[in-house]
């Protein structure tokens, strides 16, 4: 312990320490000064920083009316500066103060680009040092699972390769501007229904494989000052206060450190939640204080465990004092550039039939852009995540701009309202692109229809953004459709368009990003995250959402998103791992540096990578791996690797990916322990999980385990496992008086037959005297009397 720290803690009284591991208000931490401890300001933020004048610097004099103003505002449409100008509380985004609106996670992590997620992770931290704040709440990764969830556009993706080493850039860049993460939220929060009163019901191995391993990678690479418990139940534990997941898991499996804190009233028995090694309780309430400071008079929370959380605690004030820079002014410019360049980098083209885009004034000179979103960009979800944007890229005003004088750009709203069409909008919409020689159509999933406490009621766009398509597709053959939504939609106007833009929720500088590739001033390279079902019903957890009795059984275990689709052999409507460019690129020449491995070792998988297209751009390749056949079920191929790759046009690299053996292990419920199976595994590589031209075997070399035999296995399973078959071998010769070698003959021979448990076959059909005890000690290697 810090002597320092040590000496506070020891002058401090016990209602002085319950103050110290309760928020002080809404947005702070306690301010003792009368031993030296001095608050910090925490804030939402996965993707902006959401500064609440009125609440952090309103001298504590919050109210509920207030929280919730913030955390419900609409989030989309209208920039700071028109904001400003309408004035008063009834302003769009008026509770906070501007920032940069960088692309939500479900647009983001499409980018596959962790360096420049790390200058993303930059410039928040500038923007936190500008306005004061200590604490940054995010990112949030938790899976998505099931596209229905509300807050899917907060988080990264389907598998938690990608969603680890993306929030690692992101907390990276954020810390090393001397700003704390907040990693969120821990753990299996993977829908808002009901989430303060929902059990996630889940099998360990699914739960460690899937739902706690991008977090497991994410603290590993980047150590975020802070992690955040979840609201939900897990396998019937309130997440605040569960000591496996923070304190068997998260400290001492995975050897953190840094301090954990509830998500705001996540905390449901303070007292519980302290002694499960939740350090801070969010934000202040008196019941909590009150609750835990009688729980250590009473001696049923011992002062060690308080003092343990206050080490904690101020080790993270001192370290987010440390690091404060108050004269750091955030460059908003600079950041709504780098903003546009993460929007163009996530942009996904999904669909480009006879090569529509880009747009060329020798063949589509005349443009119309048709749909309300062109006007009013959709680039953010609702909830506590929502950031006022310093600035806002409309992508009509940014298609005039890069139209210039060579394009001829008309303009009509076709569907003004998101819930009535309008037949004279529609009908002028239709008229504007008949007159045209391409229409480029902006379409949304519903305004706020995804958020916190609630989810998705379904996967379909706006219904009259829908009607708007196909009215203007019966006029005009080459419709390009960009579309903006939290998580994947179902399509079934596809067959409508030639061309599709998913942007997800893009951020502020979506429009400028969407303008530059219809131009194609920019390259897209974006890739999907998640796998885009065709239907609602097939996703994999159909079946199982939202639940029943406040139960919610996480029923395709390991199979979530593309290891469902591979399993089930069914074809997605697009892939996990897929987006198209505008330039074409080839694989060649796999190799791997070593074809056997022992489980300490890193294999290194090189090939070479080629741009045969015309023009320049980005390539994101894509390492899966396929395991042995062995004791466990495993999905098709699992992702374990990726890069994103610039290559000028006619360009050849060869590019290099490494593969740590202890990376393809598996967690064995029965063992309680990860391990890598030994045998022949194969590497594929591409540019999708579905296109994969390339693939290497090798051998990994490591002792076999396997869970400890009983009675009742049969003699088929004791031969799997050869010493404990050595054993029982011996321990028959020494009870028949027959060598070894026959004893052994005869059982392998006569095992296929034998369908009932060693006991039986070795007592009733062997007729050997053998008690229960003494087998069972002889198969765990144990002396028996």
């Amino acid at each position: 312990m810090n002597r320092d720290f040590t000496s506070i803690i020891t002058a401090m009284s016990a209602e002085e320490k319950v103050a110290l591991l309760t928020g002080s208000g809404l947005w702070r931490t306690a301010n003792l000064p009368q031993h030296g401890i001095r608050d910090i300001v925490m804030t939402d933020g996965t993707y902006g920083v959401r500064y609440s004048s009125a609440q952090i610097d309103g001298s504590e004099k919050w109210s509920m009316d207030d929280f919730i103003s913030v955390i419900t505002q609409t989030a989309n449409q209208a920039s700071a500066e028109e904001s400003a100008a309408k004035g008063g509380s009834e302003a769009l985004f008026s509770a906070s103060l501007p920032a940069t609106c960088f692309p939500n996670g479900s647009s983001l992590a499409c980018s596959w680009d962790s360096e420049l997620v790390y200058q993303m992770g930059q410039a928040l931290g500038r923007e936190c040092q500008h306005m004061g704040v200590g604490i940054l709440l995010g990112p949030g990764i938790n899976i998505r699972r099931t596209p229905l969830a509300g807050r899917g556009y907060e988080y990264y993706a389907e598998d938690p390769v990608v969603s680890g080493d993306i929030a690692a850039a992101l907390i990276n860049g954020l810390q090393d501007e001397g700003v704390g993460a907040s990693l969120k939220h821990f753990a299996a929060n993977n829908s808002e229904y009901r989430r303060t009163e929902m059990d996630s019901i889940i099998e360990e191995r699914a739960l460690r494989e899937i739902y706690l391993a991008g977090f497991q990678r994410a603290i590993a690479k980047s150590q975020p000052w802070t992690v955040m418990s979840s609201y939900n139940r897990l396998n019937g534990v309130q997440t605040s206060q569960d000591p496996f997941l923070l304190t068997q898991v998260l400290r001492e499996e995975w050897g953190y450190d840094g301090l954990v804190m509830s998500d705001w009233y996540g905390v449901k028995d303070r007292p519980a939640s302290l002694l499960a090694g939740n350090d801070l309780a969010m934000p202040e309430t008196r019941r909590d204080k009150q609750t835990l400071l009688a729980a250590i008079e009473e001696g049923t929370v011992p002062m060690a465990v308080v003092d343990r959380a206050c080490l904690r605690m101020l080790t993270l004030l001192d370290k987010v004092h440390r690091h404060r820079r108050p004269d750091v002014q955030a460059d908003f410019p600079a950041h709504h550039a780098l903003s546009q360049q993460l929007a163009a980098e996530s942009i996904v083209l999904l669909k480009n039939e006879h090569d529509l885009l880009p747009l060329r004034a020798e063949k589509t000179r005349r443009i119309a852009v048709l749909g309300k979103p062109a006007q009013e960009p959709v680039i953010q979800g609702s909830g506590c995540a929502t950031t006022v944007p310093y600035l806002l890229d409309r992508p009509l005003d940014e298609i005039f701009d890069l139209a210039g004088d060579d394009f001829s750009v008309s303009w009509a709203v076709g569907a003004p309202d998101d819930v009535h069409s309008d037949e004279a909008a529609l009908a002028q919409a239709k008229a504007v692109a008949q007159e045209a020689d391409v229409a480029v159509i902006f379409v949304s999933t519903a305004v706020g229809e995804d958020g916190e406490n609630g989810d998705r009621q379904d996967l379909n766009i706006l219904a009259v953004h829908e009607r708007l398509i196909r009215e203007v597709a019966s006029v005009q053959p080459n419709v390009v459709v960009v579309l903006a939504n939290s998580d994947a939609v179902v399509m079934p106007w596809l067959g409508e368009c030639k061309a599709l833009l998913e942007t997800f929720f893009a951020g502020q500088g979506m429009g400028r990003a969407v303008a530059e590739i219809l131009f194609g001033l920019r390259n897209p390279s974006g890739k999907l995250t998640v796998t885009v079902p065709n239907t609602l019903e097939e996703t994999p957890a159909w079946l199982h959402y939202p639940g029943e009795n406040l139960r919610h059984h996480y029923g395709e275990g390991l199979f979530v998103g593309y290891r469902y689709y591979d399993k089930r052999r069914l074809t997605p409507l697009f892939p996990f791992g897929f987006g198209l460019s505008y330039t074409q690129f080839t694989y060649a020449n796999l190799t791997l540096e070593a074809t056997r491995l022992g489980a300490e070792d890193t294999l290194a998988v090189s090939f070479d990578l080629s741009n045969v297209g015309q023009i320049d751009g980005k390539e994101v390749v894509q390492l899966y791996v396929s395991a042995p056949q062995g004791e466990l079920i495993r999905e098709v191929r699992a992702l374990k690797g990726f890069d994103k790759i610039a290559l000028a046009a006619g360009e050849t690299r060869r590019v290099t990916l490494r593969l740590p053996v202890a990376e393809l292990a598996c967690y064995h419920p029965g063992l309680a322990d990860w391990l890598v199976t030994p045998g022949t595994w194969q590497v594929q590589i591409g540019g999708s999980s579905r296109d994969l031209p390339f693939q290497a075997e090798f051998t990994v070399d490591c002792p076999a385990r396997h869970v400890p035999l009983r009675d009742d296995n049969s003699l088929q399973q004791l031969i799997q496992q050869p010493e404990a078959f050595a054993r029982v071998v011996q321990l028959i010769s020494d009870k028949s008086h027959l060598p070894a070698d026959r004893v052994r003959e005869k059982l392998i021979r006569l095992a296929p037959d034998l369908f009932c448990g060693l006991l039986i076959a070795l007592t009733e059909f062997l007729a050997l005297d053998i008690e229960r005890d003494e087998l069972n000690a002889v198969l765990a290697g144990r002396p028996y009397p």
